[in-house]
């Protein structure tokens, strides 16, 4: 039994603290803090309504470090689950390292004036928490987390080597509205804007935006459009993988959204360069984002299913073999275990696991880790125990 903190108040950080709630065997108590008491104190009300389980709330700026150091100390929490944004994991691992707590995120550090991601900041901690015996568990979502996860059980037991992987995301729902982002629309955005990424023989390749297509079928939910996206677990598979030759990473979009998109980016209204209205300076992107429906607020309206997985090929055996490893998740179904749509609920089970998993102390290692570094097995079991069943298929050869 175990104090757990939450940072962030939005649609994961509503999932977390329900799929918290429903293990006190596990989570003896819960903390949400963020810098909008409002929406702690609302997500408390409906898990104490769900569940009967009093959730502690408080006003705090994650990127505070003095601050959050200080409620860490108050509070002792054997671990911060952080669902902030992606600019405050470099200040939330600093609290954590002062106050020695383990360190849970969904996302790589994102520089907040510049769209770019990738591991170096965080990977540079890593003998600061192994000095302090803390664990640091990175991308602890589905796409990067459970992805991971999916590939490093590929390399365990379906493969003897594996030559290709593509990540495959579709959100095959529906939500009514003409546009609206899943998740934090500037993070969102900012992620689908910047050029695709892709790696083939031991080096980067890049392609502009959106410009790589194909046409791919999902099960459960069909054909649909995916578009090349650079993603951050790529940046860790190639690493971990072993004889990896390509991966590469795919979104859905629909037609509808891709135009609203580009006109968005044809008036500036994607831009992260500050202007200047009425003296005060502001990103265009967060005006976007302070019109767009919050995602939060989807969960009661969407309609349909995901599906996320990892189609793969490689050897078992001396024969060359392809598989797809994935889940699929109902809109529906997550609004009415826990008030949230089906992309906040995949982000928000497996933070919520992988926190049990350093709580039970299978993945508790002192240093900063990657989730394909961690045995597959236990997240795997609790993936099917706690929403998020999967299945593998296998699929012909091309």
């Amino acid at each position: 039994m175990s104090k757990a903190i939450i940072i962030g108040a939005g649609g994961v950080g509503n999932v977390v603290c329900h799929k918290c709630a429903q293990s006190p065997d596990i989570f003896s108590e819960i903390i949400l803090a963020s810098r909008t008491l409002e929406k702690c104190q609302s997500i408390a009300q409906t898990v104490k309504e769900k569940t009967g389980v009093v959730i502690k709330t408080y006003k705090i700026d994650a990127e505070d470090v003095a601050a959050v150091t200080q409620l860490l100390k108050k509070e002792k929490p054997e671990l911060l689950i952080n669902v902030a944004l992606p600019y405050q994991d470099l200040s939330l691992m600093d609290a954590c390292l002062n106050a020695g707590v383990h360190y849970l995120d969904t996302a790589n550090y994102e520089p907040p004036h510049e769209a770019k991601f990738e591991y170096k900041w965080q990977w540079a901690y890593q003998e600061r928490f192994k000095e302090a015996g803390l664990t640091a568990l990175l991308g602890s979502g589905f796409d990067p987390g459970v992805t991971n996860v999916f590939c490093a059980y590929a390399q365990k037991y379906l493969f003897d080597s594996i030559e290709t992987i593509d990540i495959l995301d579709a959100n095959a729902g529906d939500h009514g509205y003409p546009f609206a982002t899943n998740f934090n629309p500037e993070i969102n955005i900012r992620e689908i804007t910047q050029k695709g990424r892709y790696w083939e023989n031991g080096k980067w390749v890049e392609a502009e935006p959106m410009s790589i297509h194909q046409k791919y079928t999902f099960p459960v939910v069909g054909e649909q459009d995916a578009y090349l996206l650079y993603h951050e677990e790529l940046e860790s598979l190639i690493k971990n993988i072993t004889g990896l030759k390509r991966i590469r990473f795919w979104m859905t979009f629909s037609e509808k959204y891709l135009t609203h998109l580009k006109v968005l980016e044809n008036v500036g209204m994607t831009s992260i360069e500050p202007i200047e209205i009425k003296g005060e300076k502001i990103q265009p992107i967060e005006f976007l984002k302070s019109v767009l429906p919050d995602p939060a607020s989807l969960g009661g309206r969407t309609q349909g299913k995901t599906c996320i997985g990892c189609d793969i090929t490689g050897i078992k055996n001396g024969q060359k073999k392809r598989i797809f490893i994935y889940n699929v998740c109902d809109h529906q179904s997550c609004y009415q275990e826990v008030l949230s749509q089906a992309i906040s609920y995949t982000t928000g089970v497996p933070a919520r696991l992988g926190g049990e998993m350093i709580l039970k102390n299978h993945w508790k290692k002192p240093g900063v880790w990657n989730m394909e570094q961690m045995d597959p097995d236990p997240f795997m079991e609790g993936l099917k125990a706690y929403g998020l069943p999967w299945e593998v298929i296998d699929l012909p050869l091309e």
